[in-house]
């Protein structure tokens, strides 16, 4: 019953950071038609917490289908993932979204040992 919880509670998460994104990306590309200033896009690299392959996969697919990131590289060794964002203003919030809202389910269900 635990696992099937933190599923639940991992797709509500995604699917808020998906929305809440979109608004977001929507107006980056607004802002940038009009003339004015483009935030700047950055490459990432960011650790993540002790999970699996499959659970390192999976956090790899919720971040590409978040708009305006995407996941370019997994690095199981290092638990580092290599991704793009297209608006790099504030990538301490960013990081600590994937940290609250993705992995905490994604430990649940496909955590190991560090």
């Amino acid at each position: 019953m635990g696992k099937l919880i933190a599923a639940v509670v991992l797709l509500v998460r995604f699917l808020k950071a998906v929305v809440i994104s979109g608004f977001q990306t929507v107006q980056v590309i607004l802002r940038s038609s009009v003339g004015e200033r483009k935030p700047p896009a950055a490459f990432l690299r960011v650790k993540f917490a002790p999970m699996n392959e499959r659970g390192a996969a999976l956090l790899g697919c919720m971040i590409t289908l978040t708009p305006g990131t995407t996941t370019l590289d997994i690095d199981m060794d290092k638990r580092e993932i290599l991704m793009h964002v297209l608006d790099a203003s504030d990538t301490d919030a960013l990081v600590q979204g994937i940290r609250e809202d993705f992995e905490p389910g994604l430990v649940a269900l496909f955590g190991v040992k560090a």
